[in-house]
C-alpha cells in the first residue's frame, strides 16, 4: 500500500497537484493512524493531507479510485447454466450462422466471461495506451479498443441472434432474458476496457522521466500525444519542414533538365559557328499540383494538422495547393490558411465543424467533393488522403474515390493505421486500398515525415 500512495502523489504531481515532502509525511501519519480498512475515511484522510487548493480536488477525485478502487465492473453472467440443453442447442446452431469473429464474441457474451489481463494489454498496445499521460484520452482510447473488438457489429450480431432463436421457436419470455442478459455483459465488458484504460493512464503518470526527449516524441503514435507533446512538435516540424524544404529542392535543382532541345542547342551555338559546344535541355515542370483531403475528426486531428504544417512550409516547392478538411462533411480549407499556423488554421475550420463521438462521414465527403471541387484534380495533380479510412458503417463511396484517383497523376493515402487494422470494425480502408498508387503508413511524426518525403519525390 506504501508503494501504491507514493505513485498516487507522483500522479498529482504530474497533474499539476503541489505536494510537499511534509504533506506527503503527514498523509503517512493519518495512514498509519486511522488505517486503509474505511475506504471513505481513508480517501478523506488523503486528500485533506494532499490538497490544499481547491481548484486540485477534481484532479484528486479523478485519481483516486483509478490507484484505489478495485475493479468495480458488473461481474459477467452466465447464461449457459440455466438453459435447457434444447434452448442451448437451439443457441449453438444461431451463433453457428454468424461469422467466425462475432461467433467468438456471442460464446464469450453467453457464457458471461471478461477479458483477459493478456487481451486487455494486446488491445492498449494497438491504440497505444502504454503511451498515453493524459487522462482525456480514457473514453477515447477506451472507445478505440471497442471498435478494434467490433462492439457495433456485435450489437447488430445479437439482434440479429435475437432474431435467429425467434424463428428457432425459442420462448418469447426466455429470448428476452436472454437478450437483456447479453447487452448487461457487453455493458460488463465496456466498463472493464474503460477502467483497464484509466489504470494504465495512471500508471503512466507516475513514470519517471515522462518529459521525452524530442526523438521519442517524434516516434509517439499521435493517439498518444498530449497537448504538451503537441506544443513541443508544433515547433519541432518547423525545423523538419526546413530540412525537408532543402532536401526536396536539392532534388529539383539536379533534376531540373529533361530532354534534349535542339532548336536552342543551334540557337545557343551558333556563335560556335554551329559546333555544339552548349547542349540546351527542356526544362521540366518538377513542382507537384496537390489537392488534400485530411480527416480533422478527434481520431485524426493531430495527423492531419501536423501533416498541413509540412505542406504549409514547403508551399514554394508546390505549384499549388488545394487543401479541403472533413468530419460530416467537407470544407475547403486552403483561405484558412492565408496568414496563420496550420494549428490556428485547423482550429479556425473546428469552430465550423466540431468533432463528436461517431460523427466521421468520409463517404459523404466524398460525394461533396465529387460534385463542387472534382475540376481542382487533373493529370497533373497528386491526390493526397489523410485519415484512417473509417467511415461509422456509412456508404464509403468508393467509386467516387475511384473517379477521383483515375483523373489524378497518382493517389496516395497516408494513414495512421497498421495493416491488421484495415477492414475491421468501421474500417472501410480495403475498399479504397485498390485505387491507390501507394498508402503511407503514419502513426507518428517521424512516419509522417517520411510520407511527406516521398510524396514530394
Amino acid at each position: 500500500m506504501q508503494e501504491r500512495v507514493v505513485k498516487f502523489i507522483s500522479a498529482l504531481r504530474t497533474m499539476g497537484v503541489r505536494v510537499s515532502l511534509a504533506e506527503t509525511a503527514d498523509a503517512f501519519k493519518a495512514i498509519e493512524k486511522l488505517g486503509i480498512q474505511d475506504r471513505n475515511q481513508f480517501r478523506l484522510s488523503l486528500r485533506a493531507t494532499l490538497v490544499k487548493d481547491a481548484a486540485d480536488l477534481d484532479s484528486f477525485d479523478e485519481l483516486f479510485p483509478l490507484f484505489f478502487d478495485a475493479n468495480t465492473s458488473p461481474p459477467l453472467m452466465d447464461l449457459l447454466q440455466d438453459l435447457s440443453p434444447e434452448e442451448a442447442d437451439k443457441l449453438a446452431e444461431a451463433i453457428r450462422q454468424m461469422n467466425e469473429r462475432l461467433q467468438e464474441m456471442l460464446e464469450r457474451l453467453a457464457r458471461g466471461e471478461e477479458l483477459s489481463q493478456e487481451e486487455l494489454e494486446q488491445l492498449g498496445q494497438m491504440v497505444g495506451v502504454s503511451q498515453a499521460d493524459d487522462l482525456h484520452y480514457q473514453d477515447w482510447m477506451s472507445r478505440r479498443m471497442e471498435q478494434a473488438l467490433q462492439f457495433q457489429q456485435v450489437q447488430e450480431a445479437l439482434q440479429e441472434l435475437m432474431e435467429t432463436l425467434r424463428e428457432l421457436g425459442m420462448d418469447e419470455e426466455r429470448l428476452q432474458q436472454m437478450g437483456y442478459l447479453m447487452d448487461q455483459n457487453l455493458d460488463a465488458i465496456r466498463e472493464q476496457i474503460r477502467q483497464y484504460v484509466g489504470s494504465r493512464i495512471a500508471e503512466n503518470l507516475t513514470e519517471p522521466n515522462r518529459e521525452d526527449g524530442i526523438d521519442q516524441l517524434m516516434n509517439r503514435p499521435f493517439n498518444a500525444l498530449s497537448d504538451k507533446d503537441m506544443k513541443i512538435l508544433r515547433e519541432e516540424v518547423r525545423r523538419l519542414a526546413a530540412i525537408l524544404r532543402s532536401r526536396v529542392s536539392l532534388r529539383q535543382k539536379r533534376a531540373k533538365s529533361g530532354q534534349l532541345d535542339p532548336k536552342a542547342t543551334i540557337r545557343s551555338n551558333l556563335k560556335h559557328g554551329g559546333v555544339p559546344f552548349e547542349i540546351k535541355y527542356k526544362d521540366r515542370n518538377l513542382k507537384p499540383k496537390l489537392v488534400v483531403i485530411c480527416d480533422i475528426s478527434t481520431s485524426m486531428r493531430y495527423c492531419s494538422e501536423l501533416m498541413l504544417t509540412l505542406l504549409h512550409a514547403m508551399q514554394d516547392l508546390i505549384s499549388k495547393t488545394n487543401a479541403f478538411a472533413f468530419i460530416d462533411h467537407l470544407e475547403f480549407i486552403t483561405p484558412d490558411f492565408v496568414g496563420k499556423q496550420a494549428n490556428e488554421a485547423v482550429d479556425s475550420v473546428l469552430v465550423r465543424m466540431p468533432p463528436g463521438y461517431y460523427s466521421t462521414d468520409l463517404g459523404y465527403a466524398l460525394r461533396n467533393f465529387n460534385s463542387d471541387y472534382m475540376d481542382t484534380i487533373d493529370s497533373r495533380t497528386t491526390l493526397i488522403m489523410v485519415g484512417d479510412g473509417r467511415n461509422n458503417y456509412n456508404d464509403p463511396q468508393a467509386e467516387t474515390f475511384r473517379t477521383m484517383a483515375r483523373r489524378s497523376r497518382r493517389a496516395i493515402w497516408i494513414n495512421p493505421e497498421p495493416q491488421t487494422q484495415w477492414g475491421t470494425g468501421d474500417s472501410d480502408m480495403w475498399k479504397y486500398a485498390p485505387y491507390c498508387n501507394d498508402i503511407l503508413r503514419a502513426s507518428t511524426l517521424s512516419e509522417l515525415t517520411n510520407a511527406v518525403e516521398k510524396l514530394l519525390n
